[in-house]
């Protein structure tokens, strides 16, 4: 009874409590509500009647996409919480965490070096808290296991797959296939796009070096590259603290050395000793190959136009010619523009448009603060589009 007493002192039924275990023990303790349906309880009826629609129209339908048809068809409102529950108590739903984890079959390796090529690309703190995080692009041999390349950057952008890819055929030649997952950079994600011809500028590269690209449909399906991520997490940072390396550049320097020591103690020893890697061809400029490429039309007045910027071919014969036409701009990784026909690059001037700048207006000093307001505004905005600018190249 004194316990009784310290856990409701200071409560408006302190007194009721008391009196009930009083007269009934232990048992005046326990809530008169108990086995009693709640007053918030959804009538049976209308359980029934939802749970009928939903076995009858909507069996195969997701909680959350039942709850909203039964609202927009039916005019039953009822939280997806509880369809939820109805569905699971029906076996119409099989809640996630109940459901048999999916069976990802091992496949085996491939039979030579250079088949087959898992490349990805990993966010990781590399340098821990010496610099800030950065991505590796890692490319490692189905049939072996060995990495094959290692590359420091700052995003996984075409232009970085660009200079590891290029590294890589100077250093290995061209393997038979690259297997990536489903990156914007190797796949057009959006069905929808209505510019481009359907393919990225990576696959559309790997074309013309006539290797074939494939995306994995799971990240199970690239476990190689997967697994070495981890171990990489692990050995390579602490070999770079080891070393007080701290920079990207001084990385990537390390990273033949490291390749080495990693794949003589890691590799496998292949089903078939061929190596599947092929010579680069005297006519594969890879220069020309890992460019960005667009095409743009020329206007009667014989430009173009490309990334904001308007580039005036040289007024000739031959040039005038191609008023109309589509042509191909080539943006190289070191900032190059270059207008394309047929394999030659056309002669052209960048359009002047600093005289259209405003050199300096004299200012009355009563109104200087609201030029200043304007000046920052019109700041904000000009920042803001060179970010885009910068943000969509470097994609």
């Amino acid at each position: 009874m004194e316990l009784v007493h310290v856990f409701v002192r200071g409560s408006h039924q302190g007194g009721q409590v008391i009196f009930q275990v009083r007269q009934e023990g232990p048992a005046g303790l326990v809530s008169r509500k108990r086995g009693r349906p709640s007053n918030n309880r959804m009538p049976a009826d209308r359980e029934s009647v939802a749970l009928g629609l939903i076995r009858e129209h909507y069996a195969d339908f997701g909680p959350t996409l039942a709850c909203e048809k039964l609202r927009e068809r039916h005019g039953l409102t009822l939280s997806k919480e509880t369809i939820r529950r109805m569905m699971v108590s029906a076996g119409l739903w099989v809640p996630r965490k109940q459901r048999p984890p999916k069976v990802y079959q091992p496949r085996n390796r491939r039979a030579c070096l250079g088949e087959l090529i898992q490349i990805d690309g990993c966010d990781h703190r590399w340098f821990e808290e010496r610099a800030p995080a950065c991505t590796l692009l890692v490319y490692v041999d189905d049939a072996t296991s060995r990495i094959m390349g290692l590359r420091f950057t700052h995003s996984k952008a075409t232009f970085t797959y660009f200079a590891a890819t290029r590294a890589y055929l100077e250093r290995h030649g061209k393997p038979m296939a690259f297997y990536s997952d489903k990156a914007s950079v190797f796949r057009v994600n959006n069905p929808s796009a209505t510019g481009g011809d359907g393919h990225t500028q990576f696959a559309r590269a790997l074309f013309e070096l006539n290797i074939e690209g494939i995306c994995a449909n799971s990240s199970q399906a690239k476990g190689r590259v997967e697994r070495t991520h981890l171990t990489l997490q692990d050995r390579l940072v602490k070999e770079l603290r080891l070393r007080g390396i701290s920079t990207m550049e001084a990385a990537n320097a390390f990273m033949l050395e490291f390749i080495a020591d990693y794949n003589a103690r890691f590799a496998k020893v292949p089903r078939n000793s061929h190596d599947a890697h092929r010579p680069l061809r005297d006519n594969e400029n890879l220069d020309l190959i890992f460019t960005w490429r667009e095409s743009r039309c020329v206007s009667k007045s014989l430009t173009i136009q490309y990334d904001k910027m308007l580039y005036l071919l040289a007024d000739t014969p031959e040039h005038r010619k191609l008023a109309g036409r589509y042509i191909d701009v080539y943006h190289y990784p070191d900032g190059r523009i270059e207008p394309r026909v047929n394999g030659t690059a056309l002669p052209y001037a960048i359009y002047d448009r600093l005289s259209e700048i405003d050199q300096g207006a004299i200012v009355d000093n009563k109104r200087i603060g609201h030029v200043l307001l304007l000046v920052r505004i019109c700041g904000s905005s000009t920042e803001r589009q060179l970010a885009t600018t910068i943000s969509n190249q470097s994609v």
